[in-house]
């Protein structure tokens, strides 16, 4: 089996990074290695998953808490109990300190040491999560690549997942029709073993998940057939996902209990939708506004003309002024983007630029001469000002 790299290297943040860092971290990394925008790249199609299941892991604070605690056993028992390490520690002691035995006049050092290094050291029996009580099924994260106007009108899509489902044989306890789960004789129930551990003059014990369970709390004697004794089985649906209009490029949407099935009686996760949005060859998105660079002739700039101005909803007219020069920009107002919930509209920016023609024949730069004979400098402002400041520059330096 190939090595698991560090969930965090995977999204390259640090262990101590909040919610925002990994959620825009991870969105960074799918977009990159997504196969749509990788097609035939095995190499990314790997990545692709390899972030995932990163996310999958450290977005759902439950699982990061027992990650960090115990490294991939904690979230994956087919790893064994206790490998990975504590936030830090390495093996030596994966499972944190479960307390300290005699010799200290009753002080309980789980409250001391647990204020001094946090929950994850666990000094003196603190409290544990209750292996068997209800938990909520993990997210499914899909991204789903949208043209540019699929987004900005909305639309529907459907869209496949592969999730864990219910075992439909043994209704998610893992054993066979007439048995049932029997609490683990070597933790008791609780998920976790003891072992003592001899520093100097002073015991420890080391509290890690139970190796007989995994960390469940319970054993199966007679697993399903269908499920093998997971509870769960893997299963693939088709999904239709409405679009709003106006959603943009990183944004997400959530299918309520469409995800993963949960524990012990728990609800399932979400289906998370990460939208990403290609780039349009026309248009070009800020916000809730659209930017659209048009050509016109020199004639247009100069005399002033109806032009034909594409905007999201189709083509409308725009009268340009006589005299507007190249870069002008004219604002469009509520052509933009409707914003999601429909509370509004941008506009919509349309920055002319002036074309110069080019291989003219010897009538038409005959008739240009004549027409630039006519000119005066007063019909060049720009012009006029430039060279005015130019010889004001440099009379001041005689």
């Amino acid at each position: 089996m190939a090595e698991k790299r560090d969930y965090y290297e995977v999204l390259g943040v640090a262990k101590n990074a909040g919610d925002d860092e990994l959620k825009k971290a991870y969105r960074k990394q799918a977009k990159k290695y997504h196969p749509d925008l990788n097609p035939g790249d095995k190499e990314a199609e790997a990545k692709f998953k390899e972030v995932n299941e990163a996310y999958e892991v450290l977005g759902d604070a439950e699982k990061r808490a027992r990650y960090d605690q115990f490294g991939f056993a904690g979230v994956d028992p087919s790893y064994g109990a206790g490998a990975g390490g504590a936030g830090g520690f390495g093996g030596g002691f994966g499972g944190g300190f479960g307390g300290f035995n005699g010799g200290f006049g009753g002080v309980d050092l789980g409250d001391i040491f647990g204020d001094i290094f946090g929950g994850g050291f666990g000094f003196g029996g603190g409290q544990r999560a209750n292996p068997n009580a209800p938990r909520k099924g993990a997210d499914v994260r899909v991204s789903l690549v949208l043209s540019f106007m699929e987004a900005v009108h909305g639309c529907t899509k459907t869209i496949s997942i592969a999730k864990q489902d219910t075992c439909g044989e043994c209704g998610g306890t893992g054993a066979a029709k007439g048995t049932s789960p029997e609490v683990c004789p070597d933790c008791g129930g609780s998920g976790y073993v003891n072992r003592n551990l001899r520093m100097g003059g002073m015991v420890m014990q080391q509290r890690q998940p139970c190796s007989r369970c995994g960390g469940k709390g319970k054993i199966v004697k007679t697993p399903c057939a269908h499920c093998h004794g997971s509870g769960k089985v893997s299963a693939k649906k088709n999904l239709e996902v409405k679009i709003p209009a106006g959603i943009g490029d990183d944004q997400s949407i959530a299918l309520r209990g469409q995800g993963d099935a949960g524990a012990n009686g728990g609800p399932a996760g979400d289906v998370i939708v990460i939208v990403t949005v290609r780039p349009d060859p026309m248009f070009e998105r800020d916000g809730y506004d659209v930017w659209v660079t048009e050509p016109i002739t020199y004639s247009q700039a100069v005399l002033g003309a109806d032009i034909v101005v594409p905007t999201v909803d189709g083509k409308v007219e725009y009268t340009v002024p006589e005299g507007t020069q190249s870069g002008t920009t004219f604002r469009l107002r509520g052509k933009g983007i409707q914003y999601v919930g429909g509370r509004g509209r941008g506009d919509e920016y349309v920055k002319v630029t002036v074309e110069i023609p080019k291989k003219l024949n010897r009538t038409q730069r005959e008739a240009l001469q004549a027409f630039e004979n006519t000119l005066k400098e007063e019909n060049y402002e720009q012009r006029k000002g430039f060279f005015k400041n130019l010889k004001d520059k440099f009379d001041k330096n005689k």
